[in-house]
């Protein structure tokens, strides 16, 4: 049976090339790095050279980059080091956030007693600069942190990182981004930002699971966030994940390296989706904000009340699609999107996120549109297309 993986926002297929940059290290370098011999050398040297090519893709140092176990690892380092090494009193921050910041937040409230000003999101997802200005100016001298997403997961729309980090300077905050869904799939130059940390996960660019990593600025002092030995320059207790830090860098590299090319293949991809889900079915929207910045490997689609609805997603899978109706890590909830909840989409109406690769094909999206018009009312018309 063909299948169509639409999902990439969750997860996206490990490539060849990372794979095979992986395969000798777990064959032939099995060393601890934190060993003084041949093969712990030999290990070590594996290991800095992924750093230095991280370091590279986003115009870090060396020395400001930390391997995690990915992004969430890497988002509760930044906010809860924040808090407990550099005297942060205060967060602004969004509704929209991953939940591994919206949860880490709310740890450090209840544990911390940190103020929180929650930015309220248009129906585009959007914050407005003018809010985030007074909520800084206001701030009364308070110790800030600035945490913001640099694209939505669910709906794509994204903030202006430049814009904000200048915003942070001026009023003498620390600004901190999860950029999960943007690493790889767009140029961030840390020389060009006001950021102080920044966090990426190597699945979300064809990289293995379980490893990432967090920018740290040289100016920004924290203390470990695990405790244990020296590893990471004393940053992060632990043997290293070597044959994923190697993936990831390896990923990264191929990222970086065919970005031009992937971003124009993506968006003609997500381009023609859109145009053939309205071209086919009746009273189509789409969350976020598709003709602003946005995320282009994401199409966050409205469908119509129906009974069917509930069971779209299953009726997808059955299909032989593999989509989502929001983050991967709340699949499993009850509760709806707390994204939509806070752009205040009709409940009434059924949310699925489409997000593609570099892998992905028009005849894929002509396969999911054709399966859809079983579940999903169809124009009584079908157009004619050239």
């Amino acid at each position: 049976m063909q299948r169509v993986y639409f999902d990439n926002a969750a997860t996206t297929p490990i490539s060849e090339e990372v794979i095979n940059a992986i395969v000798p290290v777990l064959r032939g370098q099995f060393g601890n790095p934190s060993s003084i011999h041949a093969e712990g050398r030999s290990v070590r040297s594996v290991l800095e050279a992924a750093r230095k090519m991280v370091a590279q893709c986003i115009g870090a140092s060396t020395g400001e980059i930390f391997f995690t176990s990915g992004g969430t690892e890497s988002n509760n380092m930044a906010i809860k080091c924040a808090v407990r090494d550099m005297g942060v009193t205060r967060i602004i921050s969004s509704p929209t956030e991953h939940h591994c910041g919206t949860h880490t937040i709310e740890s450090v409230v209840q544990q911390a007693g940190v103020e929180v000003v929650w930015l309220p999101v248009n129906h585009l997802g959007r914050i407005d600069y003018a809010d985030l200005e007074r909520a800084l100016h206001t701030g009364n001298g308070a110790k800030t942190l600035v945490s913001l997403m640099h694209a939505n997961n669910e709906i794509g729309t994204m903030i202006d990182v430049h814009r904000v980090g200048a915003l942070c300077k001026e009023y003498n905050a620390w600004f901190h981004s999860d950029t999960v869904q943007t690493i790889g799939h767009f140029p961030l130059n840390v020389q060009d930002l006001n950021i102080h940390f920044l966090s990426g996960a190597a699945h979300k660019f064809h990289g293995p699971k379980g490893v990432g990593f967090i920018y740290i600025n040289s100016e920004t002092a924290i203390k470990p966030f695990i405790d244990g030995g020296a590893q990471e320059r004393n940053m992060r207790g632990g043997t290293e994940n070597v044959y994923g830090i190697v993936g990831l860098a390896k990923a990264l590299e191929l990222a970086c390296t065919d970005m031009d090319a992937r971003m124009n293949h993506i968006r003609g991809i997500r381009d023609y989706m859109r145009a053939q889900l309205e071209a086919h079915f009746d009273d189509i929207q789409f969350n976020g904000d598709l003709e602003g910045e946005c995320l282009y490997t994401v199409l966050s689609v409205s469908f119509p009340p129906s009974p069917k609805n509930e069971l779209m997603l299953f009726n997808m899978d059955i299909a032989g699609i593999s989509v989502s109706g929001g983050s991967a890590c709340s699949s499993g909830a009850e509760k709806g999107s707390h994204v939509l909840e806070a752009i205040k989409a009709d409940p009434e109406r059924k949310s699925i996120r489409f997000s593609f690769s570099h892998y992905n094909t028009k005849e894929e999206v002509d396969f999911v549109v054709d399966k859809m018009k079983a579940f999903v009312p169809a124009k009584t018309q079908e157009p004619v297309l050239g």
